[in-house]
């Protein structure tokens, strides 16, 4: 398996500002396996440690911060002799030990030489709890589940990833089928890496199936195990209604939907814990599509998305049939799926920051707005071939943009007022932007 972040990493590496780095993503992502890749393949040693799981380290940071006691306890611990020029150490489950996290400024300031990442699968959580936080003294990378790029890779077809970078719009129309066809079983699976490598050495859907459903369940008991008590119920019942919330043709957070009479201050915090875990997305809503968008956002609406598209679909049991075959009964909630997937490449795109519009009189609405560039791009999302754009003309009569996305299973196509970039190559729109 190949992760784009790598890169990033090594760049870290080689950076005479590096800082501790800090890994933020949901559980089962895949930082564990990134960080090792990363060491295994970049330094002659790799001195890992798992807060959550090492009770003898657990308490090493509540004493001092003594930076030579801290490396002795390590070396002990992992049978590693540290040498800080060829060594990285890696603190999993970060903030499970008090402290852990306050040691990373005196490693910075005190011993810069050593080569330090940390990851958490509560890491949010912590950080938002965390009185004497580090600020400026680490760097952050954030890890989301595969991208449809990554997918392609992991299944051996490199070639067509290679096509898509190649932007040969009429050589890519000619294995639009092929795309076409991927696209729909990224759908099913997603990209967390477990479901993504058990379907790249059998593509079997049940498997995956099982696999999404086992983290499904873990993810219902890290609300049990972790989350405040008193909001526990609300958190399920929040994280539980997404589902309905994005299968409805406006899809604007309704806390009815929750449940009868629900209202925001009594779901506020269970919210932020799911998005500070890394598990939901929000998409707030602008008041006018003006630079910078988020100066215009409107805070009382807004859309919530999941992690992972694939997970989006085990929730629902969305049928693998159904959804590669094509089926009207799952027309709605197909729609519902395609704006996850845009959502979760967009979100992998560093710099582009990501907000929807709609009319004051919900005549019109544009799925995504996004600002990239010095620009502000609409973003229309079909779910097929449909190429009717009603929204997105409105949009572009009153405000007048620089460039207008519609994205589709139709091919590219670039017309005198919008673009239509296909939905299997909706990581090329950094790229089209720029040229």
């Amino acid at each position: 398996m190949k992760r784009t972040k790598l890169a990033e990493l090594i760049k870290w590496k080689h950076s005479e500002s590096r800082k501790p780095l800090l890994i933020r993503g949901a559980r089962q992502v895949g930082k564990t396996w990134l960080m090792k890749a990363f060491g295994q393949a970049e330094y002659e040693q790799v001195a890992y440690v798992n807060f959550e799981s090492s009770r003898t380290l657990k308490n090493i940071f509540t004493h001092d911060f003594d930076i030579q006691r801290i490396i002795m306890a390590l070396q002990i611990e992992t049978g590693v002799s540290i040498d800080a020029s060829n060594t990285l150490l890696i603190f999993d489950e970060i903030q499970e030990a008090e402290g852990a996290l306050t040691s990373l400024k005196y490693f910075q300031e005190n011993a810069p030489e050593y080569h330090i990442i940390s990851a958490g699968s509560l890491l949010g959580v912590a950080l938002n709890q965390q009185t004497s936080f580090p600020v400026g003294k680490v760097a952050f990378l954030d890890l989301h589940p595969l991208s449809f790029a990554e997918f392609l890779e992991a299944l051996g077809e490199t070639p067509l990833l290679t096509l898509l970078n190649t932007k040969d719009w009429e050589l890519i129309k000619t294995f639009r089928s092929k795309y076409i066809h991927l696209l729909r079983q990224y759908y099913y699976t997603g990209g967390m890496p477990e479901v993504v490598v058990s379907f790249s050495r059998n593509t079997d859907f049940n498997e995956a199936r099982i696999i999404q459903k086992r983290i499904l369940e873990a993810y219902e008991q890290d609300f049990s195990k972790h989350a405040p008590n008193e909001i526990v119920p609300r958190i399920r019942m929040l994280w539980n209604s997404i589902p309905a919330q994005l299968a409805k043709e406006n899809k604007k957070f309704i806390y009815g939907i929750i449940r009868q009479g629900a209202r925001a201050k009594e779901y506020e915090l269970a919210m932020s814990w799911l998005i500070d875990c890394g598990l939901i997305h929000k998409v707030n809503r602008v008041t006018k599509p003006a630079m910078p968008l988020k100066a215009y956002e409107d805070f009382g609406a807004f859309k919530l998305f999941m992690v992972d598209v694939g997970l989006l679909g085990a929730m629902v049991d969305m049928d693998v049939k159904t959804l590669l075959e094509g089926n009207r009964i799952f027309e709605e909630f197909k729609g519902a799926l395609t704006e996850q997937f845009v959502l979760q490449q967009l979100m992998l795109e560093d710099g582009i920051a990501t907000y929807y519009w709609s009319a004051e009189n919900a005549t019109a609405e544009i799925d995504f707005l996004v600002q990239y560039a010095g620009q502000i791009i609409p973003i229309e999302v079909k779910a097929e071939e449909n190429l009717m754009a009603k929204s997105l003309r409105v949009f572009c009569q009153k405000y007048q943009p620089e460039t207008a996305i519609r994205t589709s299973m139709a091919d590219f196509r670039k017309e005198e007022w919008l673009t239509n970039l296909p939905l299997y190559a909706i990581q090329q729109l950094p790229a089209l932007l720029s040229s």
